[in-house]
């Protein structure tokens, strides 16, 4: 019989999920491409704008779910109260299942207010289409809570991959013969990016199917645990479902806060737009740049900070109950740093590479376009993924609302530059981009401090964000001339891109090794560490 091992490695389990979530939205970049030049960018705006509405939704009903179950599971974990660890799951279960069912259907009732006040009256469709995915969410959110709250990042890792994997391939497959079906229709794309959202739908459903077995396979050696539960300590249903709600309602709040911002821009756009009489089509085209193609390549790396975020919260939990304070400040500290040596080089390669990897995922006219909101955002990566692992700590060490606060802060700032980059400066969609990174900015300086408030931890500079610039910096330059170089021998930028990403990883690992930015013992700590200790001395890189 499988059993889950209960390993308290964080880091580990965070790269698990780390590595997971890179492949998961890496593939969910490769289906776009094909999606967007089958429906193209118009129809990728219908399909973006009705994500928006659905990703608030799923906040609401599931993606609080699986760090409030993780958090309170690894709690009662630790203190050896499994039947209460598994009360959590059946409650919670209960709980997911009724929201999930209530938001589903109000998402479906109101895709058409929604697409009125967007000002995109053809994202109704898609909409619908999305709607049942909420419920499975919900559901599906309880079961990845509880098996991270037991240290195991596998399952919801093996889900991911599998849900994104369908998701691809129904995504285009449907999209494609929609299109086909209604090529006559002046609604083509419309139907175009419901095919596209059905995808979604097909992933939830395998990848649930998924989490249940892997569930059945340790249902046994779960029921032994709680069997064996000898610490007189038992929750009625009642208390746990209250547990739950105070525990999953501030996160509730923070996350809705977070994802409010894309929500809130879709509606501001749409609006603005359409006072300054810009035609609906042109509105779409502009968002659907912006949505599908800069937020896309810049929430690719801010997958390590969502994976170490989520890692984190049960790990700082239990450290943090024990009252073990200085390792509570080792957690951060470490998290943090390898955050930032993905983060900083992500953004700068972004930046400057931004045309050749525009022109090799998406075909177009509107190639130069999508490269500049990618030069001008590409910080974004940093401050995204630095606010959303302090939102991880914040929550790990029971400071539930300040995520919220900060959030809301932030997102007043950001609503107001938002609005006079767009009405005052005519900004158009690089008014989008500039409001992104102040809205991030914003999250990480309120978050900064209030974690040295609450923990007495001092943020080290040097060697977590100085070097990892200074040696990404360096990266960047090489990137540049080796790109340029290659492109006026072979004119082929498949090729160039690929080499030229393969020469800056290498750079750029060589150049924090070499400058001691990373040591012996933290090499040692990264997947295959003590293989790359070996290589990297007999090189005589490391001594």
């Amino acid at each position: 019989m499988a059993k889950l091992k209960n390993n308290n490695n964080y880091l580990l389990q965070g790269t698990i999920l780390a590595m997971s979530s890179i492949a998961s939205r890496f593939i969910g970049m490769l289906y776009r491409v094909p999606l967007t030049n089958i429906i193209g960018d118009k129809g990728m705006g219908y399909y973006s704008s009705a994500y928006e509405l659905y990703n608030l939704a799923l906040i609401l009903s599931s993606y609080s779910i699986p760090v409030a179950v993780s958090k309170l599971v690894s709690s009662m974990e630790s203190k050896k109260q499994y039947r209460n660890a598994h009360n959590v799951f059946l409650t919670a279960l209960k709980i997911a299942a009724a929201v999930g069912a209530v938001v589903a259907g109000a998402v479906y009732l109101l895709a058409d207010a929604w697409a009125k006040l967007v000002r995109n009256t053809p994202v109704a469709i898609p909409l619908r289409v999305l709607a049942p995915t909420i419920f499975i969410f919900a559901v599906m959110g309880v079961f990845r809570g509880y098996f991270q709250g037991k240290h195991t990042m596998l399952p919801t890792a093996l889900s991911q991959l599998v849900e994104q994997v369908v998701h691809a391939i129904v995504s285009v497959l449907a999209a494609y013969r929609l299109m086909e079906i209604h090529n006559a229709s002046a609604d083509m794309e419309t139907y175009g990016a419901a095919g596209g959202t059905f995808g979604a739908f097909a992933g939830s459903v395998v990848a649930f199917l998924v989490l249940l077995g892997v569930y059945g396979m340790n249902r046994n050696y779960i029921r032994r645990k709680v069997r064996k539960d000898h610490s007189g300590s038992y929750r009625e249903t009642a208390q746990t479902a209250k547990l739950f709600g105070l525990t999953v309602l501030p996160i509730i709040l923070s996350q809705t806060v977070y994802q409010l911002s894309g929500t809130i821009d879709n509606a501001i756009f749409g609006q603005i737009m359409f006072l300054k009489e810009t035609n609906e089509e042109t509105t779409s085209l502009l968002w659907g740049i912006y949505a599908n193609k800069y937020r896309m390549l810049t929430n690719l790396p801010v997958a390590v900070a969502t994976a170490l975020g989520t890692s984190i919260v049960p790990a700082l939990a239990d450290t943090y109950t024990m009252g073990n304070d200085e390792g509570v400040r080792q957690k951060i500290a470490s998290s943090v740093k390898f955050n930032m040596l993905i983060a900083i080089p992500s953004a700068i390669g972004l930046g400057v590479l931004a045309k050749p990897i525009v022109q090799l995922l998406f075909s177009g006219t509107e190639i130069e376009m999508s490269a500049s909101l990618l030069s001008v955002g590409a910080v974004a990566v940093v401050l995204f993924a630095y606010s959303t692992l302090t939102n991880g700590v914040l929550q790990g060490i029971d400071q539930m609302k300040l995520p919220v606060y900060h959030a809301g802060i932030s997102l007043g700032i950001h609503v107001v530059c938002l609005a006079i980059m767009l009405w005052g400066f005519d900004a158009g969609a690089y008014g989008l981009v500039i409001g992104n990174v102040l809205y991030a900015l914003g999250v990480c300086v309120l978050n900064w401090r209030a974690i040295e408030r609450c923990t007495g931890y001092r943020q080290e500079i040097r060697n977590t964000f100085l070097m990892p610039t200074l040696c990404a910096t360096v990266m960047g330059a090489v990137a540049y001339i080796v790109y340029h170089s290659m492109y006026q021998v072979l004119q082929s930028n498949i090729v160039c891109v690929i080499v030229t990403m393969g020469v800056s990883v290498l750079c750029y690992g060589l150049l924090l090794v070499a400058t001691r930015t990373v040591s012996e013992e933290e090499v040692r700590g990264f997947p295959k560490g003590k293989s790359l200790v070996r290589l990297l001395k007999k090189v005589r890189v490391l001594r």
